[in-house]
C-alpha cells in the first residue's frame, strides 16, 4: 500500500472490562509511545473507583493523557476533548510518528477522528434544569421527551446515553432544530491517519470480568466514593452506570443486594451497547483482546503505510 507520510493514531476501542488498558499499556511499551484516554469519566480527578482508571503502576509505565485532567466541578464535552486532543497530537507528532488512544466512549473517539458539528451553546440554565429532571424523574422521561421532538435521534443507540439525551434536548430547546438534522458534519481533514482496532472476548468471560470488577470496586470503597460525590450529583458524568445505582441505594430506593445486582446487570448491558456502537460506527478491525501477536502484526503492517 502507498505511503501517505501521515502520522498514525492507533485507536484501541471496546467494551468496559474487556482489557483495553492492559493491552494499550503493552502496546505503549512495545512502541515506546504515549496513551490518550478516551473515557469520558476518567478525566475527572474525583471519580476513581467507579471509573476503573489505570493503576498507579500502569500510569508509571506509560505516559497517559486525560486521566485526572479535570475536576468534577467542570463541564468537559466531546467538543472540548476533540479540541484538546488535536492540539496534543499536533505537539506530539512533532517528535513522534504515532500515538495510542484508547477507551470505550465511542462518541469521544469519533469526535477526534471525524470532528463534530458546531452545535450551539445551551440557553442559560437549561442544562441544569434538564439534569435536575433526569435525577428526579429518570432517563425514561427525557427519552420520551426527545422522541417526541426528534425521532431521528431517538432511533439511534445514543438514546441510552443520558449525556447525549440531555445534549439533544438542549439543542432542540435552544434552536428549535433537532440535533439529528445537524449530524456529524462532513468528516474533517486530519493531519494523521487512524489505525482503528476494536477488541472483544468471549461473552461469558466478559460478563464474569464485569461482575468481578464490580465486586472489587465495592471492596475498594465505591459506596464511600459516591457519598463524597453527593454535592456534584447533578453532573452528567455521575448520571451513568456505576454511580447512579449507588446514589439510588443511598436514597433508600433499594437494599444493598439489589444495588449490587443492578450494578452488574447495568454494566453488562452497557458493554453490550458499546459493542453495538463500535460495530456500526467507523471502520474497526476486530480482534480477541488476548490475540496480541496478531494485533501487533496488524499495527505494524499499517504503521508506515
Amino acid at each position: 500500500m502507498p505511503n501517505t507520510g501521515k502520522k498514525k493514531l492507533i485507536v484501541i476501542a471496546g467494551p468496559t472490562a474487556v482489557g483495553k488498558t492492559a493491552l494499550s499499556v503493552k502496546l505503549g511499551l512495545d512502541l515506546d509511545t504515549e496513551i490518550i484516554s478516551a473515557d469520558s469519566r476518567q478525566f475527572f480527578r474525583e471519580l476513581n473507583i467507579g471509573t476503573a482508571k489505570p493503576s498507579t503502576e500502569e500510569l508509571r509505565q506509560v505516559v497517559h493523557h486525560f486521566i485526572n485532567s479535570h475536576s468534577i466541578q467542570q463541564t468537559y464535552s466531546a467538543g472540548d476533548f476533540e479540541r484538546d486532543v488535536i492540539k496534543l497530537l499536533k505537539a506530539h507528532f512533532e517528535h513522534s510518528d504515532y500515538m495510542i488512544m484508547t477507551g470505550g466512549s465511542g462518541f469521544y473517539i469519533k469526535a477526534v477522528l471525524e470532528g463534530l458539528d458546531d452545535l450551539p451553546a445551551p440557553a442559560p440554565g437549561l442544562r441544569e434544569k434538564l439534569t435536575d429532571k433526569l435525577v428526579a424523574e429518570g432517563l425514561d422521561v427525557l427519552q420520551k421527551e426527545i422522541a417526541a421532538v426528534d425521532p431521528g435521534f431517538a432511533a439511534t443507540s445514543e438514546l441510552s446515553n443520558p449525556q447525549r439525551v440531555i445534549r439533544a434536548l438542549e439543542v432542540y430547546y435552544t434552536t428549535g432544530t433537532p440535533i439529528s438534522e445537524y449530524k456529524l458534519r462532513n468528516v474533517k481533514s486530519r493531519d494523521f491517519e487512524p489505525i482503528c482496532i476494536a477488541v472483544n472476548r468471549d461473552r461469558t468471560e466478559l460478563y464474569n470480568r464485569i461482575d468481578k470488577r464490580i465486586d472489587i470496586m465495592l471492596q475498594d470503597g465505591l459506596v464511600d466514593e459516591v457519598k463524597s460525590l453527593v454535592p456534584y450529583r447533578s453532573h452528567q458524568a455521575l448520571q451513568t452506570v456505576g454511580y447512579k445505582e449507588v446514589f439510588e441505594f443511598l436514597d433508600n430506593k433499594y437494599d444493598e443486594s439489589e444495588m449490587i445486582r443492578l450494578l452488574k446487570q447495568n454494566s453488562r448491558r452497557y458493554a453490550k451497547r458499546q459493542l453495538t456502537w463500535f460495530r456500526h460506527q467507523g471502520d474497526f478491525k476486530w480482534f480477541d483482546v488476548e490475540d496480541y501477536d496478531n494485533i501487533r502484526a496488524y499495527i505494524s503492517t499499517h504503521l508506515y503505510a
